[in-house]
């Protein structure tokens, strides 16, 4: 029988104190009230820890460097006590037939409560033969791995959406996991990004976990609690933008005042992700903060949408039709006007208290 997560951290050393205080930090993380960290708590002394297959078809691996970063909660905490990851090509110390025999034991020893992971995605093309894996075409892996899972994660934008492999002209037919054809019918739920956000991918795991269902998704499939808000709308430039204050080049004096970085190709505007709330490593920074505009890497189909550079021409400010050059200009007139009519002011009441002395 499969280790509650409880139990695996008592058998670790770690207190109930140290446990209690873990889950009030992952409903923290979670976005949750406290009210959550007793439920959290119960969930994790009863339920068993789930098995999770996490499959690599083409991509970089960069959502797995990215997961196993995550501070809130550790990666270790995730890996090793939260869940079960029976198989992950990257971080597992099998190899070879035995590394493959354990999808072939998890798919049928655990029908129907498993999580299938999928990082990157097959290629169609030439019957899947540009991505192999165990001897057999990935896509052949992939459809053998959903045939019994629970449900399907499609980790960053190379799963959700296809990414770079996916661009035109797309040689090797490279497909998102929601349009393979004859892909079992099972939930999946899309954690886009390049990679998405270390926390997320942890705060995904966690809530299913958790709650033993999965988290309310948008009309695009991906969690709502991550992708329900542009970056824009959060991004602390937000006030440069509307007040007309954009960085022209890179290096301008805008630039180093932290101007809104929109019209050197800034995609926060319309992109949906927690960039600007979560942020990257352990918090610190992101894209935006660090002097680079925002990419859209979270978005389908961002590597075909032309340079990462040009700024968009339907943003609207304020609440009304306005680019952002009119936008600026409008601010700038807006301040000329109420600097005149401050110079007005001022010279009437000089001719006033001029006339009352004399």
């Amino acid at each position: 029988m499969t280790e509650t997560f409880y139990e695996v951290m008592r058998r670790q050393g770690i207190t109930r104190r140290s446990f209690l205080k873990f889950c009030s930090l992952t409903a923290a993380s979670l976005g949750l009230g406290p009210a959550f960290a007793p439920k959290i708590a119960y969930a994790m002394e009863s339920k068993p820890r789930i098995p999770v297959l996490w499959l690599h078809g083409l991509e970089c691996t960069c959502c797995s460097e990215s997961f196993i970063r995550s501070a809130h909660p550790l990666a270790k905490d995730v890996v090793l006590s939260m869940l079960s990851l029976d198989y992950d090509d990257t971080i597992m110390a099998a190899a070879g037939h035995q590394a493959e025999a354990i999808v072939e034991e998890v798919v049928e020893q655990y029908k129907g409560n498993y999580i299938l992971a999928v990082e990157g995605n097959p290629p169609l093309n030439e019957d899947g033969m540009y991505c192999i894996i165990g001897g057999k075409p990935f896509v052949d892996q992939l459809k053998y791995a959903a045939s019994n899972a629970k449900a399907i994660i499609s980790w960053g934008s190379c799963a959700s959406w296809g990414c770079v492999q996916a661009a035109r002209p797309n040689p090797t037919r490279a497909t998102p996991v929601h349009k393979v054809p004859g892909l079992p019918n099972k939930p999946i739920i899309k954690v886009p990004g390049c990679p998405p956000i270390a926390e997320v991918m942890t705060a995904v795991i966690t809530y299913i976990l958790t709650f033993d269902k999965f988290p309310e998704l948008d009309r695009q499939g991906r969690p709502k609690m991550f992708y329900s808000q542009r970056i824009h709308d959060k991004c602390y430039r937000r006030p440069h933008f509307d007040a007309g204050q954009f960085v022209e080049a890179f290096d301008d004096e805008g630039a180093r005042r932290g101007y809104c970085l929109y019209k050197v190709g800034c995609k926060g505007p319309t992109t949906y992700n927690a960039c600007s709330t979560v942020r990257w490593n352990g918090g610190l920074s992101f894209p935006i903060q660090a002097g680079h505009p925002c990419i859209g890497c979270s978005e389908d189909g961002f590597w075909d949408k032309g340079d990462f550079y040009n700024r968009l021409t339907t943003v609207q400010g304020f609440g009304v039709e306005a680019d952002a050059d009119k936008i600026g200009a409008t601010a700038a007139a807006v301040i000329g006007a109420a600097a005149a009519a401050h110079a007005a002011v001022s010279v009437v009441k000089r001719i006033r208290d001029k006339g009352g002395n004399s």
